[in-house]
């Protein structure tokens, strides 16, 4: 099995079955375009299929603060249409959100606010056509607090947005902290209830219950949870967060996040929430069961270009799908027009520490990574950066004549320069990842090795090294993962290519 199933900074998976294809929608909070959605025939190989939001006003990432954004979707067929809820949350955010489609790949329609008040909500229809949303729900104290009620239910109007009963709650697991992501499914004679619990940290797991209505009363499985990692040494952990699905042959799986966390002591996960693949048989007694999640056979070896314009089924406006911005679509940030062959960045005076950077990134989606990007810097200053959020991020920087790199932690600050010995307009700087090898246990060893470097006088020059777990979602407390690419800072910056290559580690 290929495990991470999608990697790199894709959590919150949702997955639907057409015909003899699947499509997994995952979270993108503040980065844009909005709401990836994947295909694949065999759930072992997976390609973009497009975007939700790809449109101005679908969803309000403009300004929303960091972990904000669209998260925790849930993608359905029914009837001729797909359906996709998701949380458009905090800030500019619309709300939840009800999106409708022709086909997975769009276009995908501008949106219906929903009138129900909560995160991560399902949507599901009984024989009836009556429908359901199911969330993680919210309620508002007298004093103005908002208060977690749990997991509760309305009947929907999908067509006008508008709850047709009260909220009630219903199951909400075995105890843990945080019930979310519910998903609700008729199988066989049962109505079962998926949620998670226990927080999307090292606690996370799923837990189930059914009942003979969608509308419950629902039972607990003795069996929960059903899935997690907690108080085990599996090198992925944080499962949870899952949504099932049946193959063509009858058996079932379910997509779930995790993590990949290293150190001596795996605390830090650099890459962040991915989306992972395990196999779920049902029991006579007609429960599920979930296999651990493992770490599967992914060892492919990573080389992409990423050019200006892009064009094929995954380009979006001249760029390629994998290429996204922070709280703007890359078009707003980069002109094609400006020079043929060439992204155009015009710095504003600030670097990436502002939260409308100037900024083109890609995920980090190997452990093993060098991330390079080719810049003329004769009317500007600019570099690449590896971007957890506007707090936490490590930066090359370079004009002309010099070359400077600053790791940024939590508002913390050190810099390092380097005169560049081949002076000129164009410059190649690159991030190189250095996880620590297998099996070999170093006191103090961390998640990876950062380094910042620059081709001068023919060879790759490092400027400096900073430990990796200043960038991992546990120190940055990030519900993201790394991106990394290009920025301009002052001027004009021009970009001619963004160079990935990398491979996982055995272990």
């Amino acid at each position: 099995m290929r495990n991470p199933l999608i990697p790199g900074f894709h959590p919150d998976p949702s997955v639907c079955r057409i015909g003899d294809e699947y499509y997994i929608a995952t979270s993108t909070f503040e980065y844009l375009p909005g709401i990836r959605i994947f295909r694949s025939r065999d759930l072992e190989n997976v390609e973009l299929a497009g975007h939700v939001a790809v449109r101005d006003g679908q969803v309000g990432a403009v300004g929303v603060p960091t972990g904000g954004g669209v998260w925790a979707p849930t993608i359905r067929h029914h009837g001729d249409k797909v359906w996709l809820v998701v949380p458009d949350m905090m800030g500019t955010g619309r709300g939840n959100v009800l999106f409708t489609a022709d086909s997975p790949e769009g276009p995908w329609s501008d949106g219906v606010v929903m009138d129900v008040f909560g995160i991560d909500p399902d949507i599901a229809w009984d024989e009836d056509g009556v429908c359901y949303v199911t969330m993680s729900g919210l309620g508002v104290n007298d004093d103005g607090t908002i208060v977690h009620l749990g997991i509760t239910q309305v009947r929907f109007d999908p067509e006008t947005g508008k709850a047709l009963s009260e909220p009630r709650s219903i199951w909400s697991g075995t105890g843990g902290m945080f019930p979310e992501a519910p998903h609700l499914y008729h199988i066989g004679d049962w109505w079962y209830l998926l949620i998670a619990e226990g927080g999307t940290e090292r606690g996370h797991s799923a837990s189930i219950a059914r009942s003979a209505s969608p509308e419950g009363p629902f039972e607990g499985f003795e069996g929960n949870p059903l899935v997690t990692a907690r108080g085990t040494d599996r090198a992925v952990q944080n499962t949870g967060h899952g949504d099932l699905v049946q193959r063509p042959d009858g058996s079932w799986a379910m997509v779930l996040l995790g993590t990949r966390p290293r150190s001596s002591t795996r605390a830090f996960a650099p890459l962040g929430r991915e989306t992972y693949l395990t196999p779920v048989a049902w029991g006579e007694d007609g429960w599920p069961r979930v296999e651990p999640v493992l770490l599967g056979d992914r060892r492919d070896v990573v080389e992409r270009d990423y050019v200006f314009p892009a064009d094929g089924p995954a380009a979006l406006d001249g760029f390629d799908g994998d290429v996204i911005a922070v709280r703007a679509f890359p078009r707003d940030v980069a002109d094609l027009d400006a020079r043929p062959g060439w992204a155009r960045l015009e710095g504003r005076g600030a670097g990436m520490e502002d939260e409308h950077p100037v900024f083109l990134g890609v995920r980090q989606v190997t452990e093993a990574s060098e991330i390079e990007v080719v810049l003329d810097v004769s009317a500007g200053r600019g570099g690449i950066s590896m971007r957890y959020d506007e707090d936490s991020h490590l930066d090359v920087d370079a004009d002309a004549e010099s070359v400077t790199m600053t790791m940024t932690a939590r508002g913390l600050q050190q810099s390092w320069t380097r005169p560049r010995a081949e002076t000129g307009s164009v410059v190649r700087l690159r991030i190189v990842a250095d996880p620590p090898a297998v099996g070999v246990v170093t006191a103090g060893a961390s998640c990876d090795r950062l380094r910042g470097e620059v081709f001068d006088e023919g060879g790759w020059a490092e400027i400096a090294g900073v430990d990796g777990a200043f960038l991992s979602s546990d120190f940055c407390e990030s519900f993201t993962g790394r991106v990394v690419g290009p920025y301009a800072r002052h001027g004009v910056v021009d970009v001619e290519r963004i160079r990935y290559a990398g491979q996982d580690i055995l272990r």
